[in-house]
């Protein structure tokens, strides 16, 4: 009897397994195959649920859009309906303009929420990190650019302002400041006050300055510096490599400071090459539109250090199409958990890059296919490096909100941790 029961309920499951096969709802391969499964599909580049929540201080404008226009003496918060578009001809105050382009995405109220990797919340107990929209280096660059003038002071009293300001709220003093957002990309922004937020996530493009205890991986995110030459959207030659005549292309600054003392040496070792344009010029309307004439003519754009091991050049050659050439011991590049600048760049230590004819050598040598792969890497991930408003998915703001979502397991860590240590730090004072 019991035989026979077993062998009922058998022929009743193989008749139902039959049946969903038959239909489709059943893929035998996962079944008796597990191994071979129908290819993946490709996972976007961008695809993060939910968006990170992001409550932004109400300042005062003279701490954002205000320096903008300083003649406008309204000081009321900006709103999306107030909000300016940045300014034509700002030159190279437009590569540190990082922070307006964040603030500016919380404030447009158009944005699809599932397109977007943060969302702007009205109440702070729903939020998951804090942005505070002081534009510090638009201060450095508007107040404190010399330095030494009086009008330094201003940028200094804003920092001061703006601590009294956090040190007030309740959020900044739960976690000592570790979960809000502070845009630094410029070298000297926030430099009177830095280390009194050196805790919060910041927004740098290197960590060329600072020492690691003020600004590391672990903790901050490296941003891209904001393009100044033009993108370049109808970029369809059918042989770019060909239509591209000059092999290496430079222009700007060679005197600068630190690592970029290379940028004179390699005026020296690329001299007298025809096929190599490296030029000494200073950044005007004029000299920007030459530069984006001059990469989009050139097979290589190369990227030396400047005052810090990053400048705004690298991300100016990637909207041109210009495969970069990355002259560094120490940079550090946006979104590289994500992207593989490999793909689209070629790298040289100082070492090589100072030998004389080993760079240049080594750039005629390179294959045409693999450049028309890097060519056509570029043309794909540029994007990723577009400011723009109104904000847009994949563009640099959204990859810089979802950089900062992946800082919070170590900022809860970090901020579970000190609510309950007697002695902060212990570990580091293990001998």
């Amino acid at each position: 009897m019991y035989g026979k029961a077993t062998l009922s309920l058998v022929v009743v499951v193989v008749l139902l397994i039959s049946y969903n096969i038959f239909m489709g709802t059943v893929d035998f391969r996962s079944y008796f195959f597990p191994l071979i499964q129908s290819p993946a599909v490709a996972r976007p580049l961008c695809a993060t649920n939910p968006p990170l929540r992001v409550y932004m201080y109400d300042l005062p404008r003279r701490f954002n859009v205000g320096m903008l226009n300083r003649r406008n003496p309204d000081q009321t918060s900006v709103t999306a309906q107030t909000w300016p578009p940045w300014p034509k001809n700002t030159g190279l105050k437009r590569q540190h303009s990082v922070e307006y382009w964040m603030m500016g995405s919380l404030l447009y109220e158009g944005a699809v929420a599932e397109e977007m990797e943060a969302v702007r919340v009205s109440d702070p107990e729903m939020a998951d990190v804090f942005f505070v929209p002081f534009f510090s280096s638009l201060s450095f660059n508007t107040h404190g650019h010399h330095m030494t003038d009086p009008a330094t002071e201003v940028d200094h009293q804003l920092q001061i302002d703006l601590l009294k300001f956090l040190r007030q709220s309740k959020y900044w003093q739960l976690s000592g400041g570790r979960d809000h957002v502070i845009p630094m990309t410029h070298p000297n922004a926030f430099r009177f006050l830095r280390e009194q937020v050196n805790g919060s996530i910041q927004i740098v493009v290197d960590f060329g300055r600072y020492p690691r205890v003020m600004s590391n991986l672990s903790k901050d995110v490296v941003a891209p510096y904001v393009h100044v030459v033009d993108s370049f959207k109808d970029d369809n030659t059918p042989d770019p490599f060909e239509s591209r005549t000059t092999l290496l292309f430079f222009r700007g600054r060679t005197v600068r400071k630190d690592e970029g003392i290379i940028r004179v040496k390699l005026a020296k070792i690329l001299a007298g090459y025809d096929d190599v344009h490296y030029e000494r010029s200073v950044a005007t309307g004029e000299s920007i539109k030459a530069s984006s004439l001059g990469m989009r003519l050139s097979k290589f754009c190369l990227h030396p250090a400047g005052d810090t091991p990053s400048s705004c050049r690298l991300f100016d050659a990637i909207v041109s199409h210009c495969v970069p050439v990355i002259v560094s011991d120490q940079i550090e590049l946006p979104f590289e958990d994500e992207i593989d600048y490999t793909q689209f760049s070629i790298f040289f230590s100082y070492k090589e890059a100072l030998e004389p004819g080993y760079m240049v050598d080594e750039l005629r040598r390179f294959p045409k296919e693999r450049w028309i792969e890097m060519w056509k890497q570029l043309k794909n991930i540029s994007r990723h490096y577009e400011f723009q408003y109104p904000p847009t998915k994949e563009d640099a703001v959204n990859m810089i909100w979802r950089q900062v979502k992946h800082k919070l397991p170590g900022v809860k860590l970090a901020v579970h941790r000190s609510r309950r240590l007697k002695v902060p730090d212990w570990w580091r004072r293990r001998r």
